[in-house]
């Protein structure tokens, strides 16, 4: 199993959340995050093969309200869910936690970039294993594109900060990670993981959620994979690009496969074939 909970034997838990360093990564006073009342999911045992069972949960009521600053002949809507987190159009539980960052122990609090900064928050299963290196270290080497989006990356596991601190100091060709562009958050209590439902009761570890958490804290995008199956970070900036195209031009939304520079559409019933005709 990809980062299967064995490799954590080896492992000293780790435990919380990154604060910025440089002058892309310096909190300035906090905002507070108000978390959405919570449901609990019932999370079935996981398969083998290095797979999980996904979550099961009750349907969602959401409601449907118009988008701030959207003049478009339909009203523009954006979808709020109401009661389920960590669910897209809820706002991000916060945290504070211990991290590293730059081979040093900081504190990484999420509200502190509420109001100024989008943010990449992201899980892993654990430290020194086999696909996590690959995921972490590709963010690392793509920041410069994020940073310029006025985005902040933050990596999390349920490893201790000890244990990303001798993973960071190890060089990469012997499977570690050498310096990285943002920091890596310890969650040793599993509050994290928790709080955003990404944690494998029975196994103790995180699956791969991923979430773009916009200015304002609320969560725009999310995706959980299974164990075994690595993220793209092409994809996380294309999604990335569209919500913030779509936040600059309220009246417009993003098709399938969009990135900077394509045709966008008009959600309506007429002026949207404008953008089928031209296809």
């Amino acid at each position: 199993m990809a980062c299967s909970a064995a490799s954590a034997s080896a492992l000293i838990s780790s435990s919380n959340p990154v604060s910025p360093l440089s002058s892309s990564h310096k909190p300035s006073s906090p905002s507070m995050i108000v978390p959405p009342s919570s449901k609990k999911f019932s999370i079935p045992r996981s398969l083998g093969g290095g797979l999980s069972k996904p979550f099961l949960s009750s349907g969602v009521p959401r409601s449907v309200v118009p988008a701030r600053g959207a003049g478009s002949r339909n009203g523009g809507f954006v979808v709020r869910a109401s009661s389920e987190i960590p669910l897209v159009g809820n706002v991000a539980p916060d945290f504070e936690a211990e991290a590293v960052f730059d081979q040093e122990f900081i504190k990484v609090k999420l509200s502190d970039y509420i109001g100024k900064k989008y943010v990449i928050l992201f899980f892993y299963p654990l430290d020194f294993t086999f696909v996590c290196p690959t995921e972490i270290t590709a963010f690392s080497d793509r920041y410069a594109e994020f940073e310029k989006l006025n985005t902040e990356i933050l990596g999390v596991s349920i490893d201790s900060v000890f244990s990303h601190l001798a993973w960071v100091q190890t060089d990469r060709k012997s499977g570690g990670l050498g310096d990285l562009n943002y920091p890596l958050i310890s969650d040793v209590t599993k509050s994290i993981s928790k709080a955003y439902n990404v944690l494998i009761p029975d196994q103790g570890i995180a699956l791969r959620g991923l979430f773009i958490i916009d200015k304002e804290g609320v969560i725009q995008h999310s995706t959980i994979n299974n164990l075994a199956i690595g993220r793209s970070v092409d994809e996380t900036l294309r999604t990335l690009q569209a919500l913030q195209y779509v936040q600059d031009n309220p009246d417009e939304v993003c098709p399938a496969g969009w990135k900077p520079g394509d045709k966008s559409m008009k959600p309506d019933p007429k002026l949207s074939k404008e953008y089928f005709s031209a296809i």
